[in-house]
């Protein structure tokens, strides 16, 4: 999820991406446009950096909007389809200000799924022990930590396998997942694969679940990793699926088997990836992406959403879509 930055200039740009959930559907593509995998993608969102309107992570919301967290401002907002920000919560400012935060030195939050009940759980990394880890924010209620993550880790990719009551959690300090209970408790180091460390800055990055596998991205390696979940809960042998992804944060499935959308952030792009590993660039740029870091779908519509790392000028949500 970050741009490998000097601490000046991450301040001076903000910090992170993600946004809104669009639902109405976009124009059928045309005949001409019908062959590429993306079409008619389009800005529909400009985030405002002065106001630290740079998301990083996103959840869908009921109605069509989104739930996200501003990760320089240490919040909790909802989104509407509309782009209306709510506030629902602020976390508490560390005693240091958070400048012993892994390769940061500033406090962020991260990662954020949403449970069936309307439980938000989120990351929040601090570089201290009373802060750092797994948060959750009921209905109505207020922020609360439930599981306690290493002072030196920083919690970024984040999932829910709702069958078993887990959360799964990308730690891109330490190249570990770790897996804390839903319920709360102590987070067990669920996989420490070498796959999964960084190699100079920040390793595993984003995550999701799909068909009893974890599936993480390592942003100084630009690898995919799968990690199946045996029988017993355990992690099994980490495969490296994708290479050659230039500065991979957080990624989609788009419904295709194990084809991926995957935000590619130090060089503005959108690479689909295949099965087989290979894959090809299909937003940039030229499309309105500004340091790409999350990328959700909803139905055929494909939301991509940029924090503007490297050009300090207009976080936004790209939407396009997805052809069959």
């Amino acid at each position: 999820m970050f741009t490998k930055l000097s601490k000046a200039a991450l301040s001076a740009v903000g910090l992170s991406a993600a946004a809104v959930l669009a639902t109405s559907a976009l124009a059928v593509p045309s005949a001409s446009a019908a062959s590429a995998p993306l079409s008619d993608a389009r800005v529909a969102v400009h985030f405002d950096l002065a106001a630290g309107q740079t998301p990083e992570n996103v959840a869908p919301a009921p109605h069509g909007g989104s739930y996200v967290t501003f990760a320089k401002a240490r919040q909790v907002a909802e989104v509407s389809r509309t782009g209306t920000i709510r506030v629902l919560a602020t976390l508490p400012l560390p005693a240091d200000g958070g400048v012993h935060t892994p390769a940061l030195g500033f406090p962020l939050t991260l990662g954020i799924v949403r449970g069936h009940d309307g439980t938000l759980y989120f990351l929040y990394a601090t570089g201290t022990a009373d802060l750092t880890g797994v948060w959750r924010l009921r209905p109505g209620g207020q922020p609360e930590r439930i599981a306690a993550l290493p002072a030196d880790s920083l919690p970024n990719g984040l999932a829910l396998d709702a069958r078993t009551g887990s959360l799964y959690v990308a730690d891109s300090a330490l190249g570990t997942v770790w897996r804390v209970p839903t319920s709360g408790g102590a987070a067990q180091s669920w996989s420490t694969d070498p796959a999964l460390a960084p190699s100079g800055f920040l390793g595993a990055n984003g995550l999701k679940l799909r068909d009893g596998a974890v599936w993480v991205t390592n942003l100084d390696r630009g690898t995919i990793v799968r990690i199946p979940v045996l029988p017993n809960g355990s992690a099994g042998q980490a495969r490296v699926t994708a290479t050659g992804l230039t500065g991979i944060d957080d990624f989609a499935f788009t419904g295709r088997g194990d084809q991926i959308l995957a935000a590619l952030d130090t060089v503005n792009q959108v690479a689909l990836v295949q099965p087989d590993g290979s894959h090809s660039i299909v937003l940039t740029a030229a499309d309105g992406l500004e340091g790409p870091t999350s990328i959700a779908l909803r139905g055929d519509t494909v939301s991509v959403l940029s924090a503007a790392y490297l050009t300090g000028t207009d976080p936004d949500l790209v939407l396009a879509h997805l052809n069959n």
